[in-house]
């Protein structure tokens, strides 16, 4: 029978971390509790949706935890009542005690509170992952990728490889991560610092979303490791388990242009609060498009609603070089895109009116690289 003690704040922040695994509408039910899993070394929380797994681990070791255990043991509490109860109680320590037919005793300060758990049999086992010759990558540059990528994947179901972001290690240190939606893409290269085994992989891009919530940045490294159809990151105590995606992903390279007609070079906040004056409009027309015209080397964007009004900006640019174009587009993709480049300008090079156009940074032209597709108009 489970009886412990721990600083309620550090258990609850481990709860909340653990939650984000855990699903409200959840075909089955069990899936909605959080496993509570009471060993001499420390507690383990653990959380699944079927999709996503996560083992967060507190240690008796861990000074900042307080965590005394007399008692050990396993069970399954409903997790969003559980955490809600935590974060209710008055005293910053928390004393667990397990009674009989599974329910559980809270004492915190002056407070009593007694809750029904069930049976830690009943939850299902998370699939063993070898842990053997893992793949080291700093937190920060897996979470720089992702989030410079993942936006760009579909969130449509009708073709479930483009909802994933496609990760490639070629020669043990050439990553290549990419996402689209068949509207537009985005792709990023490193070279990692220390070799791993080639692998090719399509990741959820929820998961991958939930990843950088999950792995803050005090977290310097992130161990990689592979399964049959799985992939797990684990740092010291955090294991994060996620699905693979199964099927092959489109061969993204030959949809890169490399001759263009017009190449012209923006600062990119600047560019980006024009995108968002000319959204506010373009949400209100039909095909919510904006539509930018090079005449002259003066670059202009025009939106057209006949129920809320209009748009006419010319755009400040660093340089303009080739033919003058017309073209129409989805500003919410040129914002999304702009929101991924961390660079102070930004090089927009252009074909024609119906051939996507690319998007790289000033500083970078080698390593990342997003393209949009335009849209058609009368």
């Amino acid at each position: 029978m489970i009886h412990f003690s721990i600083n309620k704040n550090l258990f609850l922040q481990a709860l909340n971390t653990t939650k984000r695994a855990i699903s409200h509408k959840n075909a089955i039910p069990i899936l909605s509790t959080v496993k509570i899993d009471v060993t001499k070394e420390g507690i383990t929380l653990i959380g699944s949706n079927g999709q996503v797994s996560i083992e967060n681990f507190i240690s008796t070791q861990n000074e900042n935890a307080g965590l005394l255990v007399n008692s050990t043991g396993s069970i399954l509490l409903e997790a969003t009542f559980f955490i809600n109860v935590v974060s209710s109680l008055p005293d910053i320590i928390l004393d667990f005690k397990e009674i009989e037919q599974k329910q559980i005793v809270l004492t915190s300060g002056k407070s009593e509170i007694t809750l029904k758990g069930k049976d830690a049999d009943q939850y299902p086992r998370i699939q063993e992952i070898s842990a053997s010759n893992p793949l080291v990558l700093e937190t920060k540059i897996l979470k720089d990728v992702i989030n410079e990528t993942a936006f760009a994947a579909s969130v449509q179901e009708s073709r479930p490889i483009l909802t994933g972001v496609h990760f490639v290690l070629t020669d043990n240190r050439s990553l290549k991560t990419v996402a689209t939606d068949s509207h537009r893409m985005s792709q990023k290269k490193i070279t990692l610092e220390k070799n791993g085994d080639n692998f090719d992989v399509v990741i959820p891009s929820r998961s991958l979303r939930e990843f950088t919530a999950v792995f803050t940045d005090e977290i310097e490294t992130v161990e990689v490791f592979f399964a049959n159809n799985q992939i797990l990151f684990r740092s010291e105590n955090i294991s994060f388990y996620t699905r693979l995606l199964e099927g092959n992903y489109p061969d993204t390279d030959r949809l890169i242009p490399t001759e263009f007609t017009s190449v012209l070079t923006f600062n990119t906040s600047d560019l980006r609060a024009a995108m968002e004056r000319a959204r506010l409009l373009s949400n209100a027309t039909q095909n919510g498009t904006v539509k930018l015209e090079i005449t002259g080397g003066v670059v202009s964007a025009h939106v057209n609603s006949p129920e809320v009004g209009r748009v006419n900006e010319e755009i400040d640019t660093e340089s303009v070089t080739g033919e003058d174009l017309t073209i129409s587009f989805n500003p919410t993709y040129l914002i999304d895109a702009l929101k991924a480049i961390d660079s102070e300008k930004v090089t927009i090079s252009f074909i024609s009116s119906v051939r996507p156009f690319t998007l790289v940074p000033s500083e970078d032209t080698e390593n990342f690289i997003q393209l949009i597709t335009p849209v058609r108009t009368n």
